[in-house]
């Protein structure tokens, strides 16, 4: 076996082989301790199931996997049952805006959680691989809650919460499941399902999505709405939760808009990301968290955008400042503009994919916790502050059952105009560890000469946190800046050279994208 192969694997196979071995025999029904004990975290397990009003029996894995679900969502409730307790006790305004996004993360937490069991109770109704990215959803929920208190220094206020061991119960979730995914040879061959009727494919290079459109945006009081929100408000009171489509007019919108939770199958089309523009200029730094700053959230399923720009406006001195959050499940941006400093672009959870698009920053301007393809993208590396470095990604996977990664895929990484004349004075990297299982890699694209020789950076200087345990690969790079020759030398880093292990970061592997991509209409490259 190809080194590269041995280090992608050597976590995962050491965490799960001796959940696989264990789960295949069948010990008496009751004993939930024996059960337990093949979890990373047997204590909070024996406890909860023990305790519990069920009556549990385990005569297979998957029983014991469809209870410990239910033993977390019990949990959850709880849990988002104290969180909307605590909004009375909001001192100021850094409490009530780390408590606003914990409702809504929580919130989330419980749908993630009930969509993986009852996908889990019908065997036609999810894949284990479906049941791995809304558990990984789920997780990513609660540390983006608990990253919030810590950037507005008021982590203290939501300590009660955070000591259900909820985290716990729910990485012992994605252990079991990681096992049966383990073993499940899942196949993307011979036709395409959707989940687009068939009326809708092609939308996103359709040339007629005006006249085809639900809703028209539009400043001068053309349309139906002047904006944005309007029409996003508009649509999640409609009957019916078929493709809803929603023509933006050229122009520049000054708002923050959110596509909420349950509010699915929403198709933002602008008019080029050159005409129709959407900014706001929310920061950390002007007492927003970094996941409340954005300029657009996005949750609902399922989501498109096409021919829009999403700008942050906050500029390098505010600090994070988010211009498109997105923790829709299967969405598409296509020849769309992301632009900001820090922290440009939250590929937050689920599975996400980006054609043809323009994604500009400084530190850390493509993070989180997402499956996430960039395919034919350009990278747009901005000119930081004095004393700073850019950092293209920071991919926050904190947990070695989570099936995320950030994907770069023949693209360009290259500097800004604003860059060009003073890049020598900058460092800029590929990415650093946000989290400890942190896991990016970049495929077939051009790097540029400004990128630093050594490629990847530590969290901060003279910190080895997570170089053992992240996975950081470039394959088949080319470009002046793509010679790995000097790069770091960390047991997480790896340059690939088997086509197999380079395959399963690609939009067939990483993000099922043969089972949903192709009815989207959206050009794509399957494999490498």
């Amino acid at each position: 076996m190809a080194k590269e192969n041995i280090s992608l694997l050597i976590i995962f196979i050491s965490l799960s082989s001796i959940f696989y071995h264990a789960l295949s025999r069948r010990p008496s029904a009751t004993n939930i301790t024996w059960w337990c004990s093949k979890t990373p975290h047997p204590e909070p397990c024996n406890y909860f199931l023990s305790r519990s009003h069920h009556r549990y029996t385990f005569k297979h894995r998957s029983d014991f996997r469809k209870i410990i679900v239910q033993v977390a969502i019990e949990q959850a409730h709880k849990a988002h049952d104290q969180v909307m307790e605590f909004g009375t006790n909001c001192e100021n305004k850094h409490q009530k805006a780390a408590w606003s996004d914990c409702v809504k993360l929580y919130a989330n937490t419980v749908l993630q959680l009930n969509r993986t069991l009852q996908g889990l109770k019908s065997d036609r109704s999810c894949t284990d691989f479906d049941a791995q990215t809304w558990l990984s959803t789920a997780l990513t929920n609660i540390r983006t809650c608990q990253s919030g208190y810590m950037e507005l220094n008021v982590s203290d206020f939501i300590t009660p919460v955070m000591s259900n061991n909820l985290s716990q119960l729910i990485s012992n979730s994605l252990a079991v499941n990681g096992v049966l995914l383990k073993r499940e040879n899942v196949t993307y061959t011979n036709g395409f399902p959707s989940w687009l009727s068939g009326h809708e494919r092609n939308l996103l290079e359709s040339s007629s999505l005006e006249a085809r459109a639900n809703l028209v945006v539009a400043t001068d009081g053309s349309g139906n709405y002047r904006t944005i929100q309007a029409a996003i408000n508009a649509a999640a009171r409609r009957r019916g939760s078929g493709r809803f489509i929603i023509h933006v007019k050229r122009g520049v919108y000054r708002e923050n808009i959110e596509v909420g939770l349950n509010n699915n199958n929403i198709m933002l089309v602008g008019e080029g990301m050159r005409n129709t523009i959407i900014t706001s200029g929310q920061s950390v730094g002007s007492g927003s968290t970094t996941y409340s700053s954005a300029t657009a959230g996005i949750d609902g399923l399922h989501f498109m955008g096409r021919d829009i720009t999403f700008q942050n406006t906050a500029g390098p001195l505010k600090g994070q400042a988010v211009a498109l959050r997105s923790a829709s499940d299967l969405s598409v941006f296509y020849r769309c503009a992301f632009q900001g400093y820090q922290d440009t672009l939250m590929v937050h959870s689920q599975r996400q994919f980006y054609k043809k698009c323009y994604i500009y920053g400084t530190i850390d301007f493509i993070f989180g916790n997402a499956a996430v393809v960039f395919q034919n993208c350009i990278i747009f590396v901005r000119k930081p502050l004095k004393g700073q470095a850019n950092v293209i990604t920071a991919q926050g996977r904190n947990d070695p059952f989570q099936n995320t990664a950030i994907s770069i895929h023949s693209s360009r990484v290259l500097p800004a105009n604003d860059l060009k004349p003073v890049v020598r004075n900058f460092k800029t990297y590929l990415g650093r560890p946000w989290q400890q299982y942190s896991r990016t890699v970049i495929l077939k694209t051009y790097i540029d000469g400004f990128v630093s020789p050594l490629g990847w950076s530590t969290w901060s200087p003279g910190n080895n946190f997570a170089l053992d345990t992240l996975f950081y690969g470039e394959y088949e790079n080319y470009g002046p800046g793509s010679s790995t020759r000097h790069r770091v030398k960390w047991r997480g880093f790896h340059v690939i050279t088997s086509p197999k292990v380079a395959s399963q970061f690609t939009v067939g592997s990483l993000i099922a994208g043969r089972s949903w991509l192709p009815a989207t209409g959206v050009p794509f490259i399957l494999g490498l």
